[in-house]
């Protein structure tokens, strides 16, 4: 038996209840992991209130990091002992769990587990964002929101490394020091100023070749303004509400823009991108183009009050739960 939070029907935070569940052994192509620490993100309030959908009951969480404690058949590329992180199914919010072994990396030694554990999700998110949705170069002008937060930091930094000039937005002064100091040139008190024209100020009139969204809804469709003929949106998150339906002509009347909502999962599919995407990460971290904070670290039992605070968006950096 092990502790794990479960969701048994969509709701706010009191969905999130601690229970003793029966782990079995491994499966073929699987390993068995007993977590260290275990990352928390938007998509777990997304799959919670039912805005994702999943089955239910079910332990939700994407990301984790521990060590492996048992193999199922099949497998050849970890044993017991091995420390390892990952990016995958349902089930990281608890102590120990099963997981294809086609979702786990090997962790090396100079990451601690806390840094596995969110280095994964919100890491190859800017991997996938910065490096493939779109390659980001030496002169590029980025809009990044809410650059404060866990991937907006990734984002600032990574971008600032590839030579990019970076604008941030953010939603107080403390936040925008935060943001400065992962590498942005210039930053924008959204909720005080009207960012799309702060950007046509700063940029003279050139704006962004482009924007990267995981605000959704209070962001758009604003964010189009600060964008370059053929600039490219990227929606990658809804935390203030999904974007909803729009005119496609809207794209034409700003300048022949391209939009985009891509996925991680998608982009980890095929284990040879998802190693490639790992392996570039973790070269940006050992370069110091990327540097993954400590994060703040909380009981799993307190899984509730963890997301209380995400919701509030009154975070920032990254958060784990540790069994």
């Amino acid at each position: 038996m092990v502790k794990a939070i479960r969701v048994h029907r969509p709701g706010g935070p009191e969905a999130l209840q601690l229970e003793e569940v029966e782990l079995a052994p491994p499966a073929a192509g699987e390993v068995q992991i007993r977590h260290r620490a275990i990352g928390v993100n938007f998509i777990d309030i997304y799959r919670r209130t039912g805005a994702y959908p999943a089955d239910y009951p079910f332990t939700p969480g994407h990301e984790g990091a521990g060590q492996v404690v048992a193999v199922g058949d099949g497998v050849k590329d970890f044993e017991e002992g091995d420390r390892v992180a990952y990016v995958g199914a349902l089930g990281g919010y608890a102590e120990a769990r099963n997981i294809a072994a086609d979702s786990v990396i090997h962790l090396p030694k100079s990451f601690s587990y806390e840094q596995g554990a969110v280095m994964m999700l919100k890491g190859l998110t800017a991997q996938y964002l910065l490096r493939r949705t779109f390659r980001v170069k030496k002169g590029h002008r980025v809009l990044v929101h809410a650059g404060a937060g866990g991937v907006g930091q990734l984002l600032c930094r990574w971008a600032s490394a590839l030579g990019a000039k970076v604008i941030a937005t953010v939603g107080s002064e403390d936040k925008a020091k935060i943001a400065e100091a992962a590498g942005a040139e210039h930053t924008i008190l959204y909720r005080s100023e009207n960012f799309p024209e702060r950007v046509r100020e700063i940029t003279k009139g050139r704006l962004c070749d482009v924007v990267y969204d995981g605000i959704g809804r209070a962001t758009f469709p604003a964010s189009l303004d600060c964008l370059k003929p053929f600039g490219l949106f990227v929606s990658f998150g809804s935390a203030s509400g999904p974007i909803e339906a729009f005119d496609i002509g809207l794209l034409a009347q700003k300048g022949s823009l391209f939009a985009t909502r891509p996925s991680l999962f998608t982009h980890i599919a095929r284990r040879a991108d998802y190693e490639e995407m790992a392996e570039d990460l973790m070269h940006a971290v050992k370069k110091g183009h990327l540097i993954i904070e400590a994060p703040e670290t909380f009981p799993l039992a307190e899984a509730a009050q963890v997301h209380v605070a995400l919701e509030s968006r009154a975070t920032a950096g990254s958060m784990v739960l540790i069994p």
